[in-house]
């Protein structure tokens, strides 16, 4: 169980470090859900159930849904900007 609980760790320092490198904003909101999910797991582990289901919730489920929402919309903010640059052309 301890080679198990360091493994996540591991991997928990290995989804922040991708999440501070990531160039592409969609991938660091998939490697943002994988560091609460694995969180989550951690929280399981330290005997905390309600901690992990309030991470698992707030941090894979509603926060990473926000952003990818955010994300569309600066998306089309970006593409509505470049529409009126041409027209204005």
């Amino acid at each position: 169980m301890e080679l198990f609980f360091d493994l996540l760790l591991v991997f928990l320092l290995v989804c922040a470090v991708a999440v501070s490198l990531s160039k592409n904003l969609l991938n660091s909101i998939i490697v943002y859900m994988s560091f609460s999910l694995i969180m989550s797991v951690i929280w399981i582990l330290l005997e905390s159930p309600d901690l992990a289901i309030t991470e698992a919730a707030v941090g894979a489920g509603v926060t990473s849904i926000l952003f990818i929402i955010t994300l569309k919309k600066i998306h089309e903010i970006v593409k509505d900007e470049d529409k009126e640059e041409e027209h204005h052309e």
